[in-house]
């Protein structure tokens, strides 16, 4: 898995998770903070939601272009500086105001440019660095390796951001509940029902603060908005810290990868090493197209899949316990999960290592890291208390603790070959991807049941469901669908740096974001719906547009291959 991979890889991997860490740190309190600060409602808040990462994903297309005329490392390093001063921005504490929601908006398009910048461009510099023919091979297993680093950083992020909330809110005499910042803004707004008013003054006498309970309704509503968006905005100023730590590694190791820091111009130049691969224009012409379509179908994935900041995170706050019992508890210590992940990579080196040795001490690692999993398993409280954003870091985790299993899989299917298979039974990248839009369905069919009998949430107005369900539910719909990300997102960006024509390297990776921008945005239609239909139906209609996506897939896959099998 990780024998024979360029060094390089390792250094922008790295660079990449501080960068994921901040991004992701602010993404999973993000929609909670519109809705606290400024009591904007499902439908405008994942507006703003969908735009913003729209704009994150498009934009790695001017970054592409950008970059195959003036260099890719010139325009990772612009970009996280971008993205530092976006970041900046967002931890000012404004009021709930125009110039509170001017600056956000300016934050936000920074945060956007700078990540155009940087985010495909490091993804090309790690595709060159498999242009050299004795890494060829392991192009997959290394994107593979780089989406696995990609997401450590997303799985602590939640855990920072929940931690950072908690201890400014603790400082001010308050604990998170869930639905005190609606009832908040109802009440301050005039449009609280009586039976609301009761239930945010109980909200209120649960404050451990003295001074907090002799604060009048309205009072105590100015109070909490106050504070939870002050502790958000201290959540945004971890990005800044991450960032510093992303530069600081990509200078200090930039000599592992310098060599792939060239764009077909440069490689075209005699100083510069070989010329680039040419390519007739239907060769060009006919990859182009197969990357095309790839894109148009994808697009319905990030759809879906980007539901975990918008309505996932909000069926965890309104439809889930908020307490954890039993042994779904260890999934909500971000440390459990760490040491379960560095578990399984040393359990596959007790078995693929060459020296026994080496097998021997991994497999004691490996019963070492369980049993302090079990030691801080038990050590946790009966009933954990949760807030709706740490369900964000399963994703992560998943990725991060099926990434050897799935890498495993495919080794394994492309080793067995046979007449009838020469090169192996591994699928082909665009098969994957095709399975990946079935096995997304697969992850919202099971929102469907688990949104059985609950009440839509116009009826909650505000409100969480009396009759929550378990967290097993959004725990198994973010396996399934992690499942599905690992088919698709890896395969597809290692499928680009493989198909994509040398000169047009930058813009075809930055077109695959932007097919990841059209769904980002179209991930704001259950937001808009989210007030109008039943609860269930918002997961039907998403399971049932990446089923559709998932048979387009298949159906074109012919042509697809035809284009790119000499690759």
């Amino acid at each position: 898995m990780f024998k024979g991979q360029p060094k390089g890889l390792y250094a922008l991997a790295l660079a990449n998770t501080g960068e994921r860490f901040g991004y992701y740190t602010m993404l999973a309190i993000f929609m909670l903070f519109l809705q606290a600060k400024f009591g904007w409602e499902q439908a405008a808040a994942s507006q703003l939601y969908a735009i913003f990462l729209a704009i994150v994903y498009f934009l790695p297309v001017v970054g592409g272009w950008l970059a195959d005329r003036i260099g890719y490392g010139r325009c990772v390093v612009a970009g996280i500086c971008v993205m530092f001063l976006g970041y900046a921005l967002l931890t000012v504490p404004t009021g709930a105001n125009t110039f509170g929601i001017v600056l956000m908006i300016g934050a936000l398009l920074l945060i956007a440019l700078g990540t155009g910048l940087f985010k495909g461009n490091l993804q090309v510099l790690i595709g060159n660095l498999y242009d050299d023919p004795k890494y060829a091979a392991k192009r997959d297993s290394a994107f593979s390796l780089f989406y696995m680093a990609i997401n450590i950083g997303a799985m602590f992020a939640p855990f920072a951001a929940t931690a950072i909330t908690n201890r400014f809110l603790a400082k001010a005499g308050l604990v998170y509940k869930a639905d005190i910042p609606a009832l908040a803004h109802q009440l301050l707004g005039g449009t609280i029902t009586p039976e609301n008013t009761s239930r945010l003054a109980e909200l209120q006498g649960q404050m451990p603060g003295s001074s907090v309970a002799a604060m009048d309704l309205p009072a105590f509503s100015d109070y909490y908005i106050a504070k939870l968006s002050d502790s958000y905005h201290m959540g945004f100023a971890v990005a800044c810290i991450s960032l510093v730590v992303s530069i600081g590694i990509y200078f200090a190791c930039r000599s592992w990868f310098k060599h792939a820091d060239v764009n077909a111009r440069h490689a075209a130049s005699a100083e510069n090493g070989p010329a680039a691969v040419t390519l007739t224009k239907k060769q060009t012409r006919e990859r182009v197209v197969a990357l095309c379509l790839v894109f148009a179908v994808v697009i319905f994935f990030w759809m879906a899949f980007n539901q975990n900041g918008q309505s996932l995170t909000w069926f965890a706050r309104d439809y889930t316990q908020s307490v954890a019992t039993g042994w779904p508890r260890a999934g909500f210590n971000v440390w459990i999960l760490a040491l379960l992940c560095i578990s399984i990579y040393t359990l596959f080196a007790a078995f693929q290592a060459e020296r026994r040795t080496t097998r021997w001490i991994s497999g004691v690692i490996t019963a070492a890291l369980w049993g302090t999993a079990i030691y801080l398993y038990k050590g946790m409280p009966e009933i954990l208390d949760i807030q709706p954003q740490l369900f964000q870091q399963f994703n992560p985790f998943f990725v991060v603790m099926l990434t050897p299993i799935i890498m495993a899989i495919f080794n394994a299917l492309a080793s067995a070959k046979d007449d009838r298979h020469p090169n192996g039974r591994e699928p082909s990248a665009p098969m994957k991807i095709g399975l990946g839009m079935l096995v997304a369905a697969l992850g919202y069919v099971v929102m469907i049941f688990a949104s059985a009998g609950q009440a839509s949430p116009a009826a909650l107005a505000g409100t969480v469901s009396p009759d929550p369900v378990v967290p097993t539910y959004l725990m198994g719909t973010y396996l399934v669908l992690t499942f599905a990300e690992l088919l698709l997102s890896p395969m597809g960006i290692s499928f680009v740096t493989k198909v994509a024509p040398p000169n047009m390297k930058g813009l075809m990776m930055g077109l695959w974001f932007a097919a990841s921008a059209i769904g980002n945005y179209l991930s704001s239609i259950p937001g808009a719906l989210w007030m109008k239909v039943p609860l269930w139906a918002n997961w039907a209609i998403l399971a049932a547009l990446c089923a559709l996506a998932g048979g387009a897939m298949f159906a074109l896959l012919k042509r697809i291959n035809a284009a790119t099998e000499n690759v």
